[in-house]
């Protein structure tokens, strides 16, 4: 097996079995890990029409296909981020040594959906902020849940966020969620933008992330837009 197939290797097998287990169960899959969060006590308004958010939340898959689906949402990118421009590749990040998390680049309209409603998002329905290097059944520090500020408000944002929900005892387990400086966001390969919406019936989808979609339009149906975001 090739090096690029060995790094594949895992994410292929996950959706094998997903799919096994899909078709092995007559009732639909649940989103492993689901609570309602509060929204932000600390997120300021930003008067600007465009603002930038670099999150991760595990597998890029369905982090960038649930965040397309969120009102005020202009565009999400899958990449990498922590790493330098020579690791940030797909077959390079999945031994746990290249310093990158699989993220996305989320361009948004701080009018209609704020960095902290962003961040409900994230750990209501996506990632659970309580595990570290891993998500699903992902394991490593490429899978690994950060925030990563790209200014000082995000950055109060997010550490008041992290905060607020760790007192607040929604979960069982203490938060470990990193917030990361910013570094440089590497682009994915054009074969991952987009994955979730171009493939619906994929096992892994069908399985991880197409149950964190439905928990986002059953607990936050005022957020959810019509269609995805381009």
């Amino acid at each position: 097996m090739t090096q690029s197939g060995a790094a594949r290797f895992p994410r292929l097998l996950a959706a094998v079995v997903a799919g096994s287990i899909v078709a092995q169960c007559a009732a639909p899959a649940q989103a492993e890990s689901v609570v309602k969060l509060p929204a932000a006590k600390l997120d300021p308004a930003v008067n600007a029409k465009r603002a930038t958010a670099v999150l991760a939340g595990g597998c890029f898959w369905g982090v960038e296909g649930v965040f397309e689906r969120v009102k005020g949402v202009i565009s999400v990118e899958s990449g990498y981020h922590g790493g330098s421009a020579a690791t940030a590749k797909y077959e390079l990040t999945h031994d746990g040594k290249s310093g990158h998390a699989e993220a996305v680049r989320i361009v948004y309209d701080p009018t209609q959906v704020s960095y902290g409603s962003l961040l409900r998002v994230l750990f209501s329905v996506i990632a659970d902020p309580t595990l570290k290097n891993r998500q699903g059944p992902d394991v490593g520090s490429q899978y690994r849940a950060a925030i990563v500020p790209l200014d000082a408000t995000q950055r109060q944002v997010a550490t008041a966020y992290l905060a607020q929900i760790g007192q607040g005892r929604y979960f069982d387990k203490p938060i470990v969620v990193p917030v990361e400086s910013y570094k440089q966001f590497y682009r994915a390969e054009a074969n991952h933008q987009d994955f979730m919406r171009r493939n619906p019936s994929n096992g892994y989808i069908v399985r991880w992330d197409a149950p964190k979609l439905a928990a986002l339009k059953r607990l936050f149906p005022d957020m959810v837009r019509p269609t995805s975001a381009p």
